[in-house]
């Protein structure tokens, strides 16, 4: 019996020291988690900084608020306003949103760090663009087209239209062959044409060489340097320098420019910026972030023969693109101030006086008298220049692939805006700038008008007829 008593006593006190043992090593294990929370907190259950809420990318908004591009942590880029002046806003990555193009690309800096930014478009100036340049693009069956409308008294950029129409959300195909993508206004540099004839012919006026009323002898063609310069429209042997804008005669202004010598006109191309690849001025951000605009192609002053020098009064032999021609042009709206085209809201336009103002208004009065019919608007007063030019395709000019385009102002008295219209490639009969881009920029023009409030008016019919010219 007590034996029996001594081995389970011997048990019991095994089972208590197990128990104790036990005991021990649980509250040794919560000691060490103790410690281990205590001093190293960025390791306990509590939830971590690393799933903090990831930077929503920067809205692009128009010039009164209407978001044209903005991002939210669900969804991929939203466009609101559709296909509107998407390719000035480019795309991006469709994962990660990081911009492949346009203002998206440009701006990748900023907006991947959440900034918004306001632009100086106005949504229904750019709509208003946007569906008379889709519209004639579509008539005339070109490859391209872009239309830029510029506030004359401040350089701010109303509308950006390019088409045909993009949608950034699709699906895109070859993107070295798919154009519509493309923001041509700012990236595609190309042959103004006769356009340029209205800015030679201020040069003229500027250096006090001619008047609008000096004639000249213009016959059909003539010979410079070995190169036969021709005029398409048919027009009186003599004309006044209002009337070789009014015929567009290559004869005629390449006559009338031996009046200065060619640096003189290499002079104002460089006052007019055409040699300028930093056209917009950069968003004052540390380090700065600038927009791109396709880099100009002249040639050095000392290469300027007699033949470049001659193709240059009439808008061959150089590349600008078309926002560069619409600041140009917008110097004459501006009674000879050149103004900086500005894309962004609080961004200052840089302004120099490049003409005396009673250059640039009675360039303006030949441009409103001699404008194309189909530019024409009744009860309205609008005055601009035509412009076809050849486009060099494998080293030479082609003789089917044509460039049209139409620059001038709304109205053209006292101009609100300037506008440039540009088509690349028309086809069929109908390639001429007055046939296929003077139309655009009536529309637009009429629109505005509507737009603004303004009646026409009856007493202001279109000035006498110029006929069916071809130009």
């Amino acid at each position: 019996m007590n034996h029996l008593n001594t081995q389970q006593q011997a048990t019991l006190n095994r089972g208590w020291v197990v128990l104790l043992a036990l005991v021990a090593f649980v509250l040794g294990l919560g000691y060490g988690f103790y410690i281990l929370w205590h001093n190293a907190p960025s390791l306990s259950l509590r939830a971590s900084r690393v799933s903090e809420t990831p930077v929503v990318r920067g809205r692009l908004e128009a010039a009164d608020g209407t978001p044209l591009a903005l991002s939210t942590p669900e969804d991929a880029r939203l466009h609101p306003l559709g296909l509107s002046a998407t390719q000035l806003i480019g795309f991006g990555e469709r994962t990660s949103g990081k911009g492949l193009s346009g203002l998206e690309l440009d701006l990748e800096p900023l907006l991947a760090k959440g900034q918004s930014l306001r632009l100086t478009i106005d949504p229904q100036v750019q709509a208003i663009a946007e569906q008379a340049l889709w519209k004639g693009l579509e008539a005339a069956q070109a490859d391209w087209g872009a239309a830029v409308v510029m506030e004359s008294q401040t350089g701010r950029l109303l509308a950006v239209a390019n088409g045909p129409a993009f949608d950034p959300t699709a699906p895109r195909g070859d993107i070295r062959k798919d154009i519509a993508w493309r923001n041509h206004a700012f990236m595609y540099a190309l042959e103004p044409g006769s356009t340029i004839k209205a800015l030679t012919a201020a040069v003229l006026l500027e250096e006090n060489v001619a008047r609008l009323d000096t004639k000249v002898y213009a016959p059909m063609s003539r010979r410079v340097a070995g190169w036969t310069i021709n005029d398409v429209v048919r027009h009186p042997e003599t004309l006044t320098l209002s009337e070789v804008l009014k015929y567009s005669s290559n004869v005629g202004i390449t006559t009338l420019a031996e009046r200065i010598p060619p640096k003189t006109l290499f002079d104002f191309f460089m006052r007019l910026h055409f040699l300028d690849n930093r056209l917009l001025p950069p968003l004052s951000y540390q380090p700065p972030v600038a927009v791109q605009v396709a880099a100009p192609q002249v040639r050095p002053i000392q290469r300027w023969g007699p033949a470049e020098y001659a193709n240059a009064t009439f808008g061959q032999g150089f590349l600008i693109t078309p926002l560069h021609l619409t600041a140009a042009y917008n110097a004459l709206a501006a009674d000879g101030v050149y103004r900086q085209p500005i894309l962004f809201e609080g961004n200052t336009s840089q302004s120099k006086t490049v003409f005396r103002p009673q250059v640039a208004r009675a360039i303006r009065q030949a441009l409103t008298q001699g404008i194309t019919e189909n530019a024409k608007l009744r009860g309205y007063t609008l005055g601009g220049k035509t412009g076809t030019a050849q486009v060099v395709v494998n080293g030479r000019y082609s003789s089917s692939v044509y460039t049209a385009l139409f620059a001038g102002f709304i109205p053209s008295d006292t101009p609100r805006v300037t506008v440039v219209v540009t088509l690349y490639h028309p086809k069929g009969s109908r390639i001429h700038g007055s046939q296929v881009a003077a139309p655009i920029y009536r529309e637009i023009a009429a629109r505005l008008f509507a737009l603004w409030g303004i009646p026409p008016q009856p007493q202001l019919e279109p000035s006498s007829k110029t006929g069916k010219l071809v130009r």
